[in-house]
C-alpha cells in the first residue's frame, strides 16, 4: 500500500511514537468496544422479554455505529479539540490523515487511535443509557436520540471532565476513566428519558422475565473482561499505573459480587444470578473513577460499598421511593450507574494516592489530587477536604447537565416522532417493529409463524426486582 504523498517511508514511525503504547491502546480501544459489540448486544438481548429480544439488541447495534460516525464526525473535536467555551470545545471533523496521524493532546500514539479510543467510550454510554429504555421506546425516536444526545450531552462532560481545558479538569477532579463522564451521565441520562418516554406496557412490567440466561452470563462476561480495557487503557500509556488500574478493576469488581450475594442469600435465602451481574455492574462502575490512583485494600473496601449501597437502594429504597417506583428503568440502569458512578467518585476523593495521582496526571503540584484520607493523615487536611468538594461538585455539574439536556433532547424528538412505541407495537414487539423474531426458526429452518395472530409467550415471572419481597429491617 502506497503512504500518502505528504508522510515520507521514516514519517511512518516518528520519534515520538511508542510502538508499545500504541498497541496497547488499540487493543485497549478493541476491548472496550467488545464490551458493547458484542457484550451489551448479547446482554440486552438476553436479559429481556423474548417478544423484545431483536429490539433491545439492535438498539446497541445501531448506537455503535451511530457513534462512531458522529464522533468522527464532531464529537471527538467538541471533546477533546480547540476551546470553543469553558465547557465545549470547537466543532470540526477527526478525518483529516494530517490530524489524525499526528500527535494528540496526551499520549505517544497517533490521534487516530486516541479518536478511536475515546470514540468507543462514547459508545458504550448511549448504550448504557438505552438500558433504561428497552421495551417500549420508539426506534425511530432513538435513531435521532443518539446523536442528539452525544452532541449535546456528552460531549459537554468529557470536554469539562478529561480535556486538559475544561474547567473540572483544571480544577482538579479525578475521573480515571469514566465515573462521571459515561457511568454516571449513562445513569441520570437514562433514568431522565426513562421518565419522558414512559413505561413498558403494563403486562410487560408484571412480568418482564429473560429470556436466556447463560446467555446472559455470556455478555456479562464480555462486560467484566473487557473492564480490562476500559480502566487499563485510561493512562494512555503501557505503565505501572496501567497495570495497577486492571488488578484494582477486577479485585473490586470479585468483592462487589461476592457482598452482593451475601446480602442476596441472607435476605432471600438464595444467591441470584441476575443478582450476581448486577453486582458485577456496580463493582466494575465504583471502581473506574479510582482504578489506578487507588491501593489494593481501598479498592476491596470500595467492592465491599459497591456490592452494598446499590443493593439496597435496588432492593429497599426502590420500592419505597414513588419516584423510583413511577420511573421504568428495566436493567436498573439508575442504580448499577448513577447511584454507583456517585458512589465511586465520592470515594476516590477519600482514598485516592496523591503519589498515584501525579503518576497519572504527570504533575509535581501537591496542592491537588489529594485524597481526604491521606490529607487527613499528612496535616494537609484542606487539601484534601478541596478534593472532596471538586469531586461533590462534578457530581452536581454530571446530574445537573444531564437533567436539562436529556430532557431537552426528549422533548425536541417529540415534536417530531413519537417518544414511545404504539400499543400495537408494545404489545406484540420485534415482530411489528422489524418484521424479525429473535427464536423464528423450528425444525430444519421453518420459519415460525407470525405470533402477531397467535398468544404463544406465557413468560414465566422470573423479575429480580419485583419478585422479592420488600426488605423492611434493613
Amino acid at each position: 500500500m502506497d503512504l500518502p504523498s505528504n508522510l515520507l517511508p521514516d514519517e511512518a514511525s516518528p520519534e515520538w511514537l511508542n510502538k508499545g503504547d500504541n498497541a496497547w491502546q488499540l487493543t485497549a480501544a478493541t476491548l472496550v468496544g467488545l464490551q458493547s459489540i458484542p457484550g451489551l448486544v448479547i446482554l440486552y438481548g438476553s436479559m429481556v422479554k423474548k417478544k423484545w429480544a431483536i429490539n433491545s439488541a439492535f438498539m446497541a447495534f445501531y448506537a455503535f455505529a451511530a457513534v462512531l460516525v458522529c464522533w468522527a464526525g464532531w464529537g471527538y473535536r467538541m471533546s477533546f479539540g480547540e476551546k470553543l467555551a469553558f465547557f465545549i470545545g470547537t466543532p470540526a471533523v477527526a478525518l483529516d490523515e494530517k490530524f489524525l496521524l499526528g500527535k494528540p493532546f496526551l499520549g505517544s500514539f497517533p490521534t487516530a487511535t486516541m479518536v478511536f479510543f475515546q470514540g468507543v467510550f462514547a459508545c458504550i454510554t448511549l448504550i448504557l443509557i438505552g438500558g433504561s429504555l428497552l421495551g417500549r421506546m420508539n426506534f425511530r425516536a432513538w435513531v435521532l436520540f443518539v446523536p442528539l444526545w452525544l452532541t449535546f450531552s456528552y460531549t459537554i462532560s468529557a470536554f469539562s471532565i478529561w480535556c486538559p481545558d475544561g474547567w473540572l479538569a483544571k480544577l482538579g477532579i479525578i475521573d480515571f476513566s469514566g465515573g462521571y463522564v459515561i457511568h454516571l451521565s449513562a445513569g441520570v441520562a437514562g433514568f431522565t428519558a426513562a421518565w419522558w418516554v414512559g413505561p413498558r406496557s403494563e403486562k410487560d412490567r408484571e412480568k418482564f422475565p429473560p429470556n436466556n440466561i447463560i446467555l446472559m452470563l455470556a455478555g456479562a462476561g464480555l462486560l467484566w473482561m473487557g473492564w480490562s480495557g476500559f480502566n487499563g487503557g485510561g493512562p494512555f500509556v503501557a505503565s505501572v499505573d496501567a497495570s495497577l488500574a486492571v488488578l484494582n478493576t477486577h479485585v473490586c469488581t470479585a468483592t462487589s459480587i461476592l457482598t452482593w450475594l451475601l446480602l442476596d442469600t441472607l435476605f432471600f435465602g438464595k444467591p441470584s444470578i441476575i443478582g450476581a451481574i448486577q453486582g458485577m455492574i456496580t463493582g466494575l462502575v465504583c471502581i473506574t473513577p479510582a482504578a489506578g490512583v487507588v491501593q489494593g485494600w481501598a479498592a476491596m473496601l470500595m467492592g465491599t460499598l459497591s456490592g452494598s449501597i446499590p443493593w439496597y437502594t435496588m432492593m429497599v429504597l426502590h420500592k419505597k421511593v414513588k419516584l423510583l417506583r413511577e420511573v421504568d428503568d428495566p436493567m436498573a440502569i439508575f442504580h448499577t450507574h448513577a447511584i454507583a458512578g456517585s458512589l465511586g467518585g465520592i470515594l476516590t476523593g477519600f482514598f485516592s494516592v496523591p503519589k498515584l495521582c501525579r503518576f497519572f496526571y504527570m504533575v509535581t503540584v501537591w496542592e491537588k489530587y489529594i485524597g481526604l484520607a491521606y490529607g487527613l493523615e499528612n496535616g494537609q487536611t484542606t487539601a484534601g477536604f478541596r478534593q472532596m468538594g471538586i469531586q461533590l461538585a462534578g457530581i452536581v455539574f454530571v446530574i445537573c447537565l444531564n437533567i436539562v439536556s436529556t430532557s431537552l433532547i426528549c422533548w425536541f424528538i417529540g415534536l417530531m416522532v413519537p417518544l414511545r412505541s404504539s400499543d400495537d407495537e408494545l404489545q406484540v414487539g420485534d415482530d411489528a417493529i422489524h418484521g424479525e423474531e429473535a427464536f423464528a426458526l423450528w425444525g430444519e429452518g421453518e420459519r415460525f409463524e407470525n405470533y402477531k395472530h397467535n398468544s404463544v409467550y406465557d413468560a414465566e415471572e422470573l423479575s429480580y426486582v419485583n419478585s422479592r419481597p420488600l426488605v423492611d429491617d434493613v
